[in-house]
């Protein structure tokens, strides 16, 4: 929507103040210039007032109209009032703050040397009307004003800046929620419907284990489309009205014994072992306990994909009191893809070994991936919030 030609803001409102001052004192001390003189100074003061609500759409036309107004206002009129001089200063403003530096800076310098010229050149020594020091003190203020107006935009730059560096990795982290989230349960999907048809072509007539494989596909695609929702409904919560419809909660550690069943259903030997100390949920914190979740999901997912010949798989979610460390060890040859790379191409998009990567770095921990003698290894440290004295 394109904002309107004249705008009516608090600045305008405050800078009315020095055209009202200006209106006494010309009604005070009208005796001492003619009628015509003083209604024509007064309503330059007010034709600067009013151009000051077009300043946003035509910066530069308001600097320049300003600058004539006062350059005729203060020549003509013994009574100085402060209209034309403030509406210049916040012309200069807004001229730097909309990045026409160059523009801001040559008015400023013009002014000053036709005010030098007529202070030093066109009048006498006793007719000065602007003294040494008065000079010094406007080239000062026109170079604050000036400079404020810079720094503001500056400012106005770094924000907007970070506000789309936030709005990306925000999408790149949702990215990342989605893609762990259907890479894992495709996957097993994959895996269980390829070995159930498999065993019912050379055992036909016997439903039993496809029955069984079913039945772990349902379930694994209604886990996923759950998980899905809650993914999506952070994109929704933007539009949502505060006490709107809440989102499922983010999984976290309590969730890896089901992320185990899954994988077990696909053929695979999975273990898991974590802590017998149950860690209080304010000690892991919302975003480490997704990571770890998603990390140790992630390799499960790689396992299943990529490990070739792969029976077992160990989990290991231990912690001391400073951090987490996940474990993740698989006995297969560690096939790797197609193009090379462990189990997923690093190539910092945000999925695969990259995506778990970068999970870790964004918590302050750090992540190791690669193959062993016996298979493939994953292992990750993640920070925890200190714990309460007595839980360590």
């Amino acid at each position: 929507m394109t904002p309107p030609m004249f705008r009516m803001d608090r600045v305008i409102l405050l800078a009315g103040l020095p055209l009202l001052v200006d209106t006494v004192l010309f009604a005070v001390r009208h005796a001492d210039e003619p009628l015509p003189v003083l209604l024509i100074t007064w309503l330059l003061g007010a034709l600067c007032w009013a151009a000051l609500g077009l300043r946003h759409r035509r910066p530069l036309a308001v600097a320049l109209l300003t600058l004539v107004a006062a350059g005729v206002h203060y020549p003509l009129s013994t009574l100085d009032g402060l209209t034309p001089g403030v509406a210049f200063a916040i012309a200069l403003y807004t001229l730097s703050r909309a990045g026409q530096l160059i523009a801001a800076v040559t008015l400023a310098v013009a002014t000053m040397l036709a005010m030098t010229y007529g202070e030093f050149v066109a009048s006498n020594a006793d007719q000065r009307h602007v003294d040494n020091m008065s000079m010094v003190l406007f080239e000062g203020w026109f170079l604050a004003v000036i400079a404020f107006g810079h720094a503001m935009r500056v400012r106005q730059a770094y924000q907007k800046e970070s506000e789309r560096r936030a709005a990306v990795a925000e999408r790149l982290r949702i990215a990342r929620e989605i893609h762990d989230v259907l890479g894992h349960s495709l996957s097993l999907i994959s895996v269980q419907a390829g070995a159930a048809l498999h065993r019912s072509a050379k055992r036909p007539g016997e439903t039993a284990e496809l029955t069984r494989a079913l039945e772990s596909v349902r379930d694994t695609s209604k886990d996923a489309l759950r998980e899905l929702r809650a993914t999506l409904g952070m994109l929704r919560q933007v539009d949502e009205e505060p006490g709107g419809a809440p989102t499922s909660p983010a999984p976290g550690l309590a969730d890896l014994g089901r992320l185990a069943d899954r994988a077990r259903a696909t053929g695979l030997a999975v273990t898991v072992r974590t802590d017998p100390d149950p860690l209080p949920p304010e000690a892991v914190g919302t975003g480490t306990a997704l990571a770890a979740y998603r990390i140790v999901q992630e390799s499960l997912t790689n396992v299943t994909r990529h490990a070739a010949g792969a029976t077992a798989v160990r989990v290991e979610v231990t912690r001391d009191a400073a951090q987490l460390r996940i474990l993740v060890e698989d006995d297969g040859s560690g096939g790797a893809p197609p193009g090379g790379g462990t189990a997923e191409p690093d190539d910092g998009t945000g999925t695969g070994i990259g995506g778990m990567r970068e999970r870790a770095r964004a918590l302050g921990g750090e992540l190791t991936a690669g193959h062993t003698d016996s298979g493939f290894r994953v292992t990750a440290r993640l920070p925890l919030a200190p714990l309460p004295e007595g839980q360590a």
